[in-house]
């Protein structure tokens, strides 16, 4: 182990190979690193994606307006490998400049509109279908609340914890400490809000479910880090009970599946076209046909 002390140069230099699951890919500057053009389907929406909690996010959207017999929301969701990079394509980088899954093209209009930030692409789906965001301003404003919340927590958790506690080529008490205690206090609002809400913001299931359900759902189900037994996640036994519901929703079934690229080969669904790709293209499938 290095030492565990560190004293800042007075300007910091870039090491490329500074350790850790994601240094390959991570780096002080924005912009492509090479030409490549994104593939376009023949739906309204294009998605571009990878099933992190984010990239879920999206695609429970999606399925759920589906659900609700919006056939407008057709969509096509394309595999993007970030650990290979795919997300530093210049095709990509035109539709995201920060270079970040999920993003999106609505092609139902002209000219075409680039939405990406996963906060973003709910809001706007919600607001174009009037689906899962209440009209009435004060329910309306404490969904936003909500899905701001998670905007501004989830970084703790995904960057802070989860980088620290899993992903560092080193583990040190000081950062784990520090981000566990955050965790844990944001798990504790979370448990709060939930012991007189069926939903995050209410009585009703809307975007900030979507929003938050995907990080926090799966770290209580010990699904991201394989932290829940750390954290005493069974403890927080109303958003346990939330995550429960949430995941028995068809459309959270389908939307977790799609760009899913790891785990379970009946569970992976790397593009989907179709709602029959669900039942036809799942990769147990076409490694089988292969």
């Amino acid at each position: 182990m290095s030492d565990p002390t560190y004293t800042p140069p007075k300007v910091w230099k870039w090491d490329p190979n500074n350790g850790g699951k994601f240094s390959n890919i991570n780096r002080p500057i924005a912009g492509p690193t090479h030409e490549k053009e994104l593939p376009v389907g023949e739906h309204p929406f294009q998605l571009y994606s990878l099933a992190t909690p984010n990239g879920v996010k999206a695609t429970v959207m999606f399925e759920e307006l589906l659900e609700k017999g919006i056939k407008e929301a057709e969509y096509d969701a394309w595999l993007i490998r970030i650990t290979e990079g795919d997300q530093f394509s210049s095709g990509f980088v035109k539709v995201n400049p920060n270079s970040k899954i999920p993003a999106m093209m609505d092609r139902s209009v002209d000219p075409a509109i680039r939405v990406f930030e996963s906060g973003s692409i709910l809001f706007y789906l919600a607001e174009k279908f009037d689906a899962f965001l209440p009209r009435d301003p004060a329910k309306r404003t404490e969904t936003m609340n909500w899905l701001f919340w998670q905007m501004g927590s989830a970084p703790f958790l995904g960057g802070g914890f989860g980088h620290f506690y899993a992903y560092a080529p080193e583990k040190y008490e000081y950062p784990i400490n520090r981000y566990t205690m955050e965790v844990k206090r944001q798990l504790d609002v979370l448990d709060r809000q939930l012991a007189d809400n069926q939903y995050i913001a209410g009585d009703e299931y809307t975007i900030a479910d979507m929003a938050i359900w995907p990080w926090y759902g799966a770290l209580v189900k010990n699904m991201v880090y394989e932290a829940a037994e750390f954290l005493e996640a069974h403890t927080y036994t109303n958003v346990v009970r939330w995550t429960d519901e949430v995941a028995k929703r068809p459309a959270v079934k389908r939307g977790r599946m799609v760009n899913k690229a790891w785990g379970d080969l009946a569970s992976q669904l790397h593009e989907r076209h179709d709602a029959s790709d669900f039942d036809l293209r799942t990769q147990d499938k076409l490694e089988g046909k292969a």
